[in-house]
């Protein structure tokens, strides 16, 4: 009992992610540093951070499939995470995503720029084929992540680095989501849930309450009281 209280407890710590106005500011913000495709793709995307660590060059289809039937975006596919066994969270969380062009652009950027770290690292390049390393190619590992995603946020206005993670770009991407009114089931699908249970669970405090819907409908078809003044 105690252990589902104190999850209970982190859980309703969270923070509801970034506002749309602080998401652009961090976008635009990040640009110029080592962290702008890892923020982008997080952000709208959605995915974990131990997923996009692993992530690898062979699962980035930014040209898409346009000769697939039915032609396919440019897409990522999210099978691989930093889990022991390298598996995702739960089968679900196997999942194919389509980029946004902002990340479509940003990947192409990751994609030229490795090239050129990989240059100037010669001999000392360690290959593992992962969209995000470091200077060297190396792993990233979630401190690595954390400190320079922090690094990158320094300066942004309206936004403290120090009290954000990167976890909270997936926060921000349910709570943008959810602002515009896109389904529950869909965001649930997007971010890897094994239902959508789960999703409301997780992110209470993004999710706009959907309970009302009944409310609205029902005053829709029968009105307001017409006894009341």
């Amino acid at each position: 009992m105690k252990h589902l209280q104190d999850r209970h407890a982190g859980q309703q710590l969270k923070k509801p992610g970034f506002l749309f106005a602080q998401a652009e500011a961090v976008l635009k913000g990040a640009e110029g540093t080592s962290m702008y495709a890892y923020i982008v793709v997080a952000l709208l995307t959605g995915a974990r951070t131990e997923e996009l660590r692993a992530l690898t060059w062979d699962h980035v289809f930014l040209k898409g499939k346009p000769d697939a039937d039915p032609p396919q975006p440019p897409h990522i596919a999210v099978w691989r995470a930093v889990r022991r066994g390298g598996d995702t969270k739960t089968r679900k969380s196997r999942r194919t995503l389509a980029l946004p062009a902002r990340c479509v652009e940003a990947l192409w950027q990751q994609f030229e720029e490795q090239g050129w770290d990989r240059l100037a690292a010669g001999d000392r390049w360690e290959e593992h084929g992962l969209v995000f390393v470091s200077a060297m190619g190396k792993p990233l590992d979630a401190a690595n992540v954390r400190r320079a995603f922090r690094q990158a946020l320094k300066g942004i206005d309206g936004i403290n680095a120090d009290e954000w993670t990167p976890r909270e770009l997936r926060h921000s991407f349910v709570s943008l989501l959810s602002d515009r009114g896109v389904p529950l089931e869909v965001i649930s699908r997007l971010v890897g849930h094994s239902g959508t249970a789960v999703t409301e669970e997780v992110y209470r405090k993004q999710i706009r309450p959907v309970i009302q819907t009944g409310a609205v409908v029902m005053d829709g078809i029968f009105g307001a009281d017409p006894q009341r003044p």
